[in-house]
């Protein structure tokens, strides 16, 4: 997952557990409720994985990337920490290779069933069925469609998407979870929530008593979740999604609520932390707007405006599609239309409509 930085005003957020766990450790978050981290192979080096007591045993909230590194720091932790523990359940909160990626893995260890969102158990389905899709001349034409040459968007389109095939073979069933449920775990009952955005449906746990929210990526500390337009749905308008979830957190949620998220510190200040989210995006929109007073841009000209540091292949393809991602919210918003040109698509200032057929 390719992220952006976007620092916290540090007096806004309040972090309770200012060290995270080491290799092979497990902190007590709440009583009925552990958190670990599991190696990455990316610049976001980890992902957090929780437990929930569930009766006489426990629920996996995320698994981790399918790698032997990986496997090896669950084999430690369950020689270890987590020695003895029953598992009961594999709950998946989206179908990125860094949380779905080992879920069968542990499934078939422990004879437990899979419990997700549709879109993520059918999501990671059809990429395992066809893990070269994202190879095909119609998923290179999209890159160059808007701007990218035809060397770098072949290797974007291969190179760059190799990381979804780091993902075990998922179980044949799953169970459904879907927005309003309640899943009642240790006499605890949570609410399924479910946010998009950065993925379709992605699922998140909220106990109102204990005021505990896993947020999986949805809103994290230090960085914004990658929001991207892909080449199965170009015009889609993830970002108008993603900033309605942020605004849904702010309204409907309290802000004394403990964030439990999926990536790096779990923090206090959910709604402080939307509205940072939230600016960080308009800004991006507007520093579009402004590249395209003075002429019609691609997204390929558009990426080094949003990105100032050199990309990988991987990071390239989440970059540009978040780029897009900007653009058409501001088509969406009237601000921005999109052309084609010589087969390729530009944005440029929107017109008043009077005169947008003259």
């Amino acid at each position: 997952m390719s992220t952006d930085i976007v620092k916290p005003a540090e007096a806004k957020l309040r972090y309770p557990f200012p060290e995270v766990p080491c290799p092979g450790e497990v902190i007590e978050v709440r009583p009925g409720l552990l958190w670990l981290r599991l190696p990455l192979p990316f610049q976001l080096n980890h992902v957090n994985i929780y437990l929930i007591k569930d009766g006489d045993g426990w629920v996996i909230v995320d698994t981790g990337i399918s790698t032997s590194e990986a496997r090896a720091a669950w084999d430690s932790l369950f020689a270890g920490p987590l020695a003895g523990l029953k598992i009961t359940k594999i709950l998946v909160t989206h179908f990125h290779p860094d949380h779905i990626g080992l879920a069968g893995w542990l499934c078939e260890r422990f004879h437990a069933p899979l419990l997700t969102s549709l879109s993520s158990y059918m999501s990671c389905r059809v990429i395992s069925l066809d893990p070269r899709a994202f190879e095909s001349p119609r998923n290179r034409l999209f890159y160059k469609s808007h701007g990218m040459d035809d060397d770098a968007a072949g290797i974007v389109s291969t190179q760059g998407h190799e990381y979804l095939r780091q993902v075990d073979p998922l179980p044949d069933t799953f169970l459904r979870l879907v927005m309003g449920d309640a899943l009642t775990l240790g006499g605890k009952t949570f609410r399924i929530i479910t946010g998009d955005g950065h993925v379709a449906e992605q699922v998140m746990l909220y106990c109102e008593p204990e005021k505990t929210l896993l947020a999986a990526d949805q809103v994290l500390e230090h960085i914004s979740p990658n929001v991207s337009v892909w080449a199965g749905e170009p015009d889609g308008d993830p970002l108008g999604h993603y900033l309605r979830s942020l605004r849904m957190f702010i309204s409907e949620m309290p802000d004394d609520i403990l964030v439990l998220p999926g990536h790096m510190r779990p923090f206090y200040g959910l709604h402080a932390r939307s509205q940072e989210l939230i600016a960080h995006h308009e800004t991006r929109c507007g520093i579009i707007l402004d590249a395209c007073r003075d002429a019609d841009r691609s997204v390929a000209e558009l990426v080094p405006l949003l990105f100032h540091r050199a990309l990988n292949p991987h990071q390239m393809g989440f970059a540009f599609a978040e780029t897009l991602a900007h653009a058409n919210r501001l088509v969406r918003r009237g601000e921005l239309d999109m052309l084609s040109k010589e087969e390729r698509f530009l944005f440029r200032l929107a017109r008043p409509r009077s005169q947008s057929n003259t």
